[in-house]
């Protein structure tokens, strides 16, 4: 419903004056930084009392790091047909490369590209944390009722994308490209934000294709291909204290190839109180992925928690509906929940995964802490009799 209504309305806000960013120096000619001219020409749309574009044509353009900030007296567009290529030089630490701010009905589309040379910074991930430093390609900071299409971010030196306290916020046909060793380069991750969607979107990368951090509700991911990465995850959660519920996560008719995980929930042991609500993964394709299911309460990567304390994170009102396909390692199903608080609500129907590996004969379950109500096929077999109530 949601959908139709921003559709229409957006029919009924046509852009009216265009904004080119040549008529305020922008050139084409992959030398000349385009920043100044890109802000100039947002400024004046921002400032237009109707529906206005900004428009990026064809071409190659260098951009350096730039905020387009609101709030605006009506709709704006950002029409990117081009491709923006990133500066490498003078990069701003704990930042971004093109963050768009404190807008109501706005909308990035045209069919172009955000090419963030990552590759020249990727080399030195590692050392003194330096990759959670580099800029993330594009920030969505609290815009409501906005529209992502048709654009692909590539290769950006951390997050692709970063939405931050935003509300009606839809991605459709949109792309995120990097290779499976680009580090620390989630394709989105939401964070304090409501009302997100994610739709008929490909994304290849070297972490999460979509992590779901605190404070998100009503998350929709449908239609989208994952990998390389590492999934489709929640969380971790619980690492930091007064952190906001996670309530109301879909996934949905998505596929999944070759990645380290498949849906996931984390927290860390040892954690801050939390909870995480109404969570549903239905009618998923597992292609070769590794920990296709996996609900992880003792997620403490590199030693840094204490192992041994259970996470305070509740878990509850879970769905995992048919999830079929293969599996890369023959743990397929893994519900390892906390001591402390054990998942409640879990359901689980219509599992049909087959391990491909050689470590083992077939495909299991293994479960912690957990009672989950079990329907239809199971394989592997599940962690319980099939049943109909807890």
């Amino acid at each position: 419903m949601f959908l139709l209504l921003f559709f229409a309305s957006t029919a009924k806000a046509q852009p009216g004056r265009t904004f080119d960013i040549r008529k305020y120096g922008g050139k084409a000619d992959g030398r000349t930084d385009i920043s100044m001219a890109l802000t100039n020409a947002f400024k004046d749309a921002c400032a237009s009392p109707t529906p206005s574009k900004v428009l990026i044509p064809k071409g190659k353009f260098t951009l350096g790091q730039v905020s387009l900030k609101g709030p605006c007296k009506a709709a704006v567009e950002v029409q990117v047909q081009g491709t923006l290529v990133s500066k490498t030089d003078k990069v701003i630490p704990h930042s971004s490369w093109v963050a768009f701010q404190y807008i109501d009905q706005f909308t990035l589309s045209g069919g172009g590209m955000f090419e963030g040379q990552g590759p020249k910074a990727w080399g030195a991930c590692g050392l003194n944390s330096y990759c959670k430093h580099l800029p993330i390609n594009l920030r969505f900071d609290f815009i409501t009722n906005g529209m992502v299409r048709d654009v692909t971010s590539k290769d950006s030196k951390q997050f692709h994308v970063n939405v931050l306290g935003c509300k009606n916020l839809t991605f459709l046909h949109f792309t995120i490209s990097a290779p499976d060793h680009s580090i620390n380069t989630d394709g989105i991750h939401i964070g304090r934000s409501s009302g997100i969607n994610i739709l008929e979107s490909n994304i290849a990368t070297g972490d999460d294709c979509v992590s779901i951090g605190d404070g998100s509700e009503q998350i929709l991911i449908s239609k989208v291909t994952c990998g390389p990465g590492h999934g489709i995850s929640v969380g971790s959660l619980g690492k930091y204290q007064n952190e906001a519920p996670v309530i109301g996560v879909t996934v949905r008719n998505c596929t999944i190839s070759g990645t380290s995980n498949g849906v996931r929930i984390k927290t860390w042991p040892a954690s801050y109180p939390g909870t995480v609500s109404n969570m549903h993964f239905e009618d998923i394709i597992m292609n070769n992925v590794s920990n296709p299911v996996l609900i992880d309460q003792v997620y403490c990567p590199w030693n840094e928690c204490n192992a041994k304390l259970p996470s305070r994170v509740k878990i509850s009102n879970v769905t995992i509906k048919n999830i079929r396909g293969t599996s890369a390692s023959p743990v397929a199903v893994k519900l390892a929940c906390s001591s402390g608080i054990p998942c409640q609500g879990v359901e689980i129907a219509d599992i049909d995964l087959t391990y491909t590996g050689k470590e083992a004969p077939k495909a299991v379950s293994e479960c912690s802490n957990i009672r989950p109500r079990i329907f239809g096929k199971q394989n592997p077999p599940a962690c319980g009799s099939p049943t109909t109530s807890n």
